[in-house]
């Protein structure tokens, strides 16, 4: 199982959508680095949902259970793609960027060094002491 992290603006998708919804595509991913991210995922690859701009935090787990299929939001024939998830359970609470950003065990962690990325791996280390963090047991 690989680790991912993906971000979204909560007054455009939030948490909250995410688990009214259960299962969702994860769509409108336009850099190609991420799109890339998008193509790696496998099935049972679990992601921290990140709120970004507003909150800056990690406030729950989602698993992929739709590997990467055409963007239904994109212009036909267009390259991106999307991913489609399912809710596994919110953070107890929350992590912010703040706190990842003062963490030793979190140097080298891809949200910090590329704020503005959609999506990104995690790795199980970093997964591990976030989810600690935010008291979310795996």
């Amino acid at each position: 199982m690989a680790y991912w992290l993906v971000k979204s603006e909560p007054d455009a998708f939030s948490w909250d959508q995410q688990m009214a919804a259960g299962v969702e595509p994860w769509t409108g991913v336009r850099n190609h680095l991420a799109k890339r991210h998008l193509m790696a995922m496998r099935l049972g690859d679990r992601a921290l949902f990140y709120h970004s701009n507003i909150g800056k935090a990690v406030v729950g787990v989602v698993e992929v259970v739709r590997e990467a299929y055409p963007d239904p939001t994109a212009e036909p024939g267009s390259p991106w793609v999307a991913v489609d998830v399912k809710t596994v359970g919110p953070f107890p609470r929350p992590v912010t960027l703040a706190e990842m950003k003062v963490s030793p065990r979190l140097e080298g962690l891809a949200l910090l060094r590329q704020s503005r990325l959609s999506v990104m791996p995690v790795t199980p280390e970093h997964w591990r002491t976030i989810c600690a963090m935010g008291g979310f047991k795996a």
